[in-house]
């Protein structure tokens, strides 16, 4: 399937006003979803917002159809959530752990993750390992395999790191773990809506997953997905009413399904926006956004390599939509803010985002561009030519 390219810029209002490279941070929103979203923002003025989801709720429900065809799951094994790190929250926080557990995770995961982590550890005795990585820089199953033992209760990594194109071998980590017995949790933020994902392809036990990054949702939406073999056994830290029910004074009973780790409050709009989204991508195709996303990387990367007084910072041999580099002799903050005196959006991934890879790496803040399906080849070019500018006035 080949993406067209003018009818998604098309739909895709913000690329008539920058040229927006800063896709792992926030990508643009499609027409569909900016309409779902604005649509039922205005029936709940109209008529109140809780006759309005009342209106909406057969719409609601099928989000999370979408999301299930999304990621190859079942609809019950979906939780709606505020965010990734909620969705992620929610499902670690949940889990049991002792004096003498082992959690194994990656060197480029998520500070928020690597945080929670220690925080569990500090609380209950359990120890946090990194799995060794090979010889690119990606996470190296074999090692991990070698790590295993009857005192790991937990494999929790993030497939693509938030500051570069590093893309981890989840599969092959889903089959170490399901050889082995092993939880298996997967952050998979950046990686919703630029590759097709398959849980079952993958092993994984749960995943969660942003909204607004490569999935074109509205921020202040993310999800979560739990198989239903660990979701019968599983019970939040938290439950409401919308969670659980109580059957006798005294006495409750939680919900069959994932929605148990929602909450009875929620932004129905932005729900919708995400359904909406996970419709527009899977039409578009999963197959083919992947494509041209890794297309538009790899021009990007060597463009950029070309460049003196330029270092690109990605590792793996496997790579995502997300290109990291540094400029000799200027801060990163000051490259991102000349981009954007260019009109081309671009962030900065700082240390803190990724500790562990950051030091041992010894990595300064790096700018991090990140193209999607909807960008073109010429804005690809525009970037690399205006870094070629800030390398040139800055020798």
């Amino acid at each position: 399937m080949l993406i067209d390219l003018h009818r998604v810029r098309a739909e895709t209002p913000g690329t008539q006003h920058r040229n927006h490279m800063n896709n792992a941070g926030a990508a643009l929103m499609p027409v569909p979803v900016i309409d779902t979203v604005m649509g039922h923002l205005r029936r709940e003025a109209e008529i109140g917002g809780y006759e309005a989801s009342a209106e909406a709720a057969a719409r609601v429900l099928a989000v999370y159809d979408s999301i299930a065809r999304l990621i190859g799951a079942h609809s019950d094994e979906i939780a709606v959530t505020e965010n990734a790190t909620i969705a992620w929250q929610r499902a670690f926080y949940a889990m049991n752990f002792k004096a003498g557990d082992r959690i194994l995770t990656t060197s480029a995961e998520f500070a928020a993750n690597y945080i929670a982590f220690l925080q569990m550890a500090k609380r209950t005795g359990a120890s946090v390992e990194v799995i060794p990585d090979d010889a690119f820089g990606a996470l190296d199953p074999e090692a991990l395999d070698r790590m295993i033992d009857d005192r790991v209760r937990l494999i929790a990594i993030t497939w693509i790191p938030t500051n570069g194109g590093l893309a981890n071998p989840a599969a092959e980590v889903g089959r170490v773990a399901r050889a082995r017995g092993v939880t298996y949790l997967l952050d998979a933020c950046q990686a919703i809506g630029q590759m097709p994902v398959d849980v079952d392809a993958l092993g994984c036990d749960i995943l969660t997953a942003t909204g607004r990054k490569f999935l074109r949702a509205p921020r202040g939406t993310g999800f979560l997905y739990m198989r239903r073999s660990l979701l019968e056994r599983t019970e939040p830290v938290m439950l409401d009413l919308f969670g659980a029910r109580v059957d006798v004074l005294g006495g409750y009973e939680m919900r069959a399904d994932a929605r148990r780790f929602e909450t009875w409050e929620t932004n129905y709009a932005t729900k919708l926006g995400l359904g909406a989204a996970a419709e527009y991508a899977l039409a578009v195709g999963l197959g083919a956004i992947e494509a041209r996303c890794q297309e538009l990387a790899t021009n990007l990367r060597a463009g950029l390599a070309e460049i003196r007084g330029v270092t690109v910072h990605d590792l793996g041999r496997q790579r995502a939509a997300i290109v990291s580099f540094t400029l000799e002799g200027i801060d990163a903050s000051t490259v991102m803010q000349k981009l954007s005196e260019a009109g081309i959006n671009v962030s900065v991934s700082p240390p803190a985002s990724t500790p562990i890879d950051a030091t041992t790496r010894r990595l300064p803040p790096v700018v991090r561009a990140s193209p999607h399906y909807y960008n073109s080849e010429d804005e690809i070019a525009a970037v690399i030519a205006r870094v070629e500018a800030i390398s040139r006035r800055s020798a």
